[in-house]
């Protein structure tokens, strides 16, 4: 029979042995795992399949930590906390079809126009966010900050930033018409659009600004027409009218400060 020290030596052993070979879940609970099979007399087959549970499930959740971290989908408040009374104009029958995920499904695009602080980015950030969970790839991204990361200055790092984000499942461009931008800004947006047009893969957009007015963004820009035309080809677009949510979470906080210091 061996010894503890011996046994101990050996548990460790194959402790460092599963984390060589990627079985992380395993190797963390390489102990408790032992103890239970031994305690509950476990057949091989038991065993085994214990294993590849503990496994898949520890390889599920860090895939989902790893693709929420690349998303940089950041901080945001959950659709329960949205006031659909609130808008004057919303057409939450659809909006929340969108929620679903159906224009994933469906390979659809979703725009959602108004403007500041109506709630727009909030939606986006839900969806690439319930993408996310769902099983999906999905990046967040501002428009400029977008457009900052694919203009530099070497054609080979810019021709693999482009393929990066028409690479996910769902791509998230937030703020699209907040700053204006010169025509070869136009043609880089072009460049990952296309691409996700042609394959299929939606993009959700927020925007400040209607179609006709995009000409305000990107002056002199040619391929405007043609952007639209790939973005609306195939897509779900929602018109949000309401005061900003902002100025009233302001105006309500401003408020319960003075009722605070009356009653003070």
């Amino acid at each position: 029979m061996s010894s503890p020290t011996t046994k101990t030596k050996s548990e460790a052993t194959l402790a460092i042995q599963l984390e060589r070979i990627g079985m992380r879940a395993a190797a963390s609970s390489a102990d408790d795992l032992i103890a239970r099979a031994t305690t509950g007399r476990w057949s091989v087959t038991a065993l085994l399949e214990e294993v590849a549970r503990m496994e898949l499930a520890d390889r599920g959740q860090r895939s989902l930590e790893r693709r929420l971290r690349r998303s940089r989908v950041g901080r945001f408040k959950p659709m329960a906390d949205f006031d659909w009374n609130w808008p004057r104009k919303i057409d939450r029958t659809r909006l929340e079809q969108v929620l679903t995920l159906g224009f994933l499904r469906e390979e659809r695009n979703v725009v959602l126009m108004g403007p500041n602080g109506v709630g727009k980015t909030m939606i986006a950030r839900n969806l690439v966010h319930s993408a996310i969970h769902a099983g999906h790839t999905a990046l967040f991204r501002t428009a400029g900050d977008l457009l900052d990361d694919l203009s530099c200055d070497s054609p080979e790092l810019r021709k693999r930033k482009i393929a990066a984000y028409a690479r996910p499942d769902l791509l998230a461009i937030d703020e699209l018409g907040y700053l204006s931008y010169d025509d070869h800004a136009a043609d880089l947006l072009y460049r990952v659009i296309n691409p996700r047009y042609d394959k299929r893969r939606p993009i959700v957009i927020t925007t400040n600004l209607a179609f006709k007015d995009w000409t305000t963004v990107f002056p002199n820009a040619t391929c405007i027409v043609t952007l639209v035309d790939r973005i609306t080809h195939h897509c779900d677009i929602f018109n949000i009218e309401a005061d900003s949510y902002r100025r009233r979470e302001s105006d309500e906080e401003t408020a319960r400060r003075r009722s605070h210091k009356a009653r003070s």
